[in-house]
């Protein structure tokens, strides 16, 4: 039988557990922030990306894919909030990289969905963390419209505002099995998220897809969280 000097014990780290949760979950903002003095992912000259001549383009200020390759930055990150916006073409299938351990290998990472419409994968829709998380709802705009995420990782949290609604707040820890979501569908992934770091290159993936349809992005800042 525990004693009472145990059972406040136990209920002490419950709470403190909690209030840590929920101090994750409260650097998410609810709205796409005021971006002013946040760092420039990447450089104008892409010389702080991973990356080779050709592969990706410059243009007044807007990123383009001319291939397949996915840009990578130089640069870990682990808990930050991330502001960017997206355009796509018909059947464009992209994606936004977090905390990638191997960037050859594109499952290596969560993929934040960036797409025209969805693939056959599963939650391979616009707004969906890749294999795992569908979006609460679509909030895509038609084809040729920019789009706007802010995507926040803190610490097992991720979260992301979509065109101004939060359309996930998750947290990595109920991804407690390989090949297999909260939700009871299977993914791809060889490990549980759970065990998935939270420290990597961010990345953003090229032309993807049978189409390899064009893709662009621009303002994509970034503000590190403790």
């Amino acid at each position: 039988m525990k004693t009472p000097f145990a059972l406040l014990r136990r209920r002490l780290l419950l709470l403190a557990g909690l209030s840590l949760s929920v101090l994750a979950l409260s650097a998410a903002p609810k709205a796409h922030p005021v971006t002013t003095g946040w760092s420039e992912v990447f450089a104008a000259d892409l010389s702080n990306a991973v990356t080779q001549p050709g592969d990706w383009v410059v243009e007044s200020g807007v990123l383009m894919a001319k291939n397949h390759e996915t840009l990578w930055t130089k640069k870990s990150y682990a808990n930050f909030i991330l502001d960017l916006e997206f355009k796509v073409a018909k059947e464009s299938n992209s994606g936004v990289f977090l905390h990638s351990s191997n960037i050859k290998d594109v499952l290596a990472a969560l993929e934040i969905q960036v797409h025209e419409s969805q693939d056959a994968a599963l939650y391979g829709m616009v707004g969906a963390i890749y294999n795992a998380q569908p979006p609460a709802k679509n909030m895509a705009k038609p084809v040729g419209e920019w789009n706007h995420y802010t995507i926040t990782c803190q610490d097992s949290h991720v979260a992301l505002i979509f065109n101004g609604e939060e359309v996930f707040n998750v947290d990595l820890n109920t991804w407690t099995e390989a090949h297999k979501n909260p939700d009871g569908t299977k993914n791809k992934f060889a490990k549980a998220l759970k065990d998935y770091g939270r420290n990597g290159p961010i990345g953003l993936q090229g032309l993807h897809g049978k189409a390899q349809a064009p893709v662009w992005y621009r303002n994509i800042r970034i503000k590190e969280l403790p």
